[in-house]
């Protein structure tokens, strides 16, 4: 039987986000050498060209009949194609994330900038087979969406005094989790909010309507709220709640690079298991139903994927699988590694996560170089079309034109 607190317990290079190898993307230095990039300015049509951030084709949609047909809200789009061929040579450099703040929100919705929120992984977890994660769901209080909640991300920003200097992207992890899945995800539509601010690029998440979620829906997503409470636990000797309540959150914001893109992002942690050299272990919680032979190439496909690049982004080195039956009941849980799934996947050339960057690094690029300042637009990937359609809008969050007015 392994010795779970021994598999915990490993040297550092167990816990390099990056692996000894690091064949598919580059380590940067905390401080690079390299000066600070200039993008180039945004030409339109007249005076158009082949650099980074070309608008591509402005302002025209194909229509039925075959006739162009002029769209005065489409300021740029980007036809995806297949060129994963060709991204698989390139190797953008991204820099190793690095926590610079952090905040939690209670389940009151009361905001603070510090980690009350923040739990710490139960390693007993990993006995617990059989248990049942449909406990406590006639009491389960689901989370309740800010319609404006980029203004906790950006209070922090201002209450720790980060500057943004020479920062391209200001985002949530959600954003850059849809560019770089779309890499291989061709199928899942979604959009987001663009504001360029001084220089710098708000993204605001934005979601697609959904239609109604059934019984069986529920339940399945309170599962994966169930287990992160029968994982994790506060650092005090504080009674734990009765209920399972979505809306308290903790929070990370974490200053990277990739490419030529200096990006601060937010991240949702779901708990920690110790310190190294300083630093907090943080720990990806998932849940997934139990594999079998039919289902293991799926789940590394597609799962597998999405697990990869929402644990890579945040610098977080290990993930804490539950595997459930159709039920709701544990049959085992499972320590991944965020540097080892990529050498998993690659036996079956599944997936590459050099891809993934090099495809963010072209979009962010192509989206930078397409803005104007104090300008909204609404970026919006179209799987029917499989190209990225940046179009005009007239609404810019309340919490972006406060944040704005209030930097000195």
């Amino acid at each position: 039987m392994v010795d779970i607190e021994e598999d915990y317990n490993v040297d550092a290079y167990d816990d390099d986000l990056f692996g000894a190898s690091n064949e598919d993307y580059c380590n940067c230095q905390a401080t690079s050498p390299l000066p600070i990039p200039e993008l180039p300015q945004f030409i339109w049509p007249s005076g158009n060209s082949n650099f980074r951030g070309n608008p591509g084709h402005l302002g025209r949609q194909q229509s039925r009949g075959g006739r162009q047909r002029y769209d005065d809200k489409l300021v740029a789009d980007m036809k995806l194609g297949n060129n994963l061929e060709t991204l698989s040579h390139k190797c953008p450099p991204f820099q190793e994330p690095c926590e610079i703040a952090c905040y939690s929100r209670t389940t009151d919705g009361n905001v603070y900038f510090d980690d009350r929120c923040l739990r710490r992984l139960r390693h007993t977890v990993f006995q617990e087979i059989g248990a049942d994660l449909n406990v406590g769901y006639e009491t389960f209080v689901e989370k309740v969406e800010d319609p404006d909640g980029f203004s906790d991300l950006l209070d922090c920003l201002r209450g720790k005094n980060i500057p943004l200097d020479n920062i391209h992207f200001v985002t949530f992890r959600n954003n850059l989790n849809k560019i770089m899945g779309t890499a291989y995800n061709r199928s899942e539509p979604w959009e987001m909010g663009v504001h360029k601010r001084r220089g710098t690029v708000y993204l605001d998440v934005r979601k697609l309507p959904e239609g109604p979620c059934d019984e069986r829906q529920r339940r399945m997503m309170y599962w994966g709220y169930s287990f992160e409470q029968l994982a994790t636990e506060h650092e005090t000797s504080e009674v734990e709640p009765d209920s399972v309540d979505a809306n308290a959150e903790y929070c990370v914001l974490i200053r990277t690079k990739l490419g030529a893109h200096r990006i601060i992002m937010g991240a949702e942690i779901d708990c920690y298991d110790g310190m190294r050299d300083g630093k907090r272990q943080y720990i990806e919680l998932k849940t997934s139903r139990e594999l079998d032979s039919r289902t293991v190439e799926r789940f590394q496909r597609d799962k597998l994927l999405k697990f990869w690049i929402q644990s890579f982004l945040a610098g977080v080195s290990k993930i804490v699988c539950a595997f459930r039956d159709d039920n709701g009941y544990i049959m085992r849980t499972e320590i991944m590694r965020t540097r080892e799934i990529t050498q998993r996947v690659k036996e079956r050339n599944l997936w590459q996560g050099g891809v993934c960057l090099a495809f963010a690094d072209q979009v962010l690029c192509w989206l930078y170089g397409s803005v104007k300042e104090n300008e909204d637009y609404l970026l919006r990937y179209n799987p029917q079309s499989d190209r990225l359609e940046l179009r005009k809008a007239d609404f810019c969050p309340q919490s972006i034109t406060n944040h704005v007015n209030e930097l000195t």
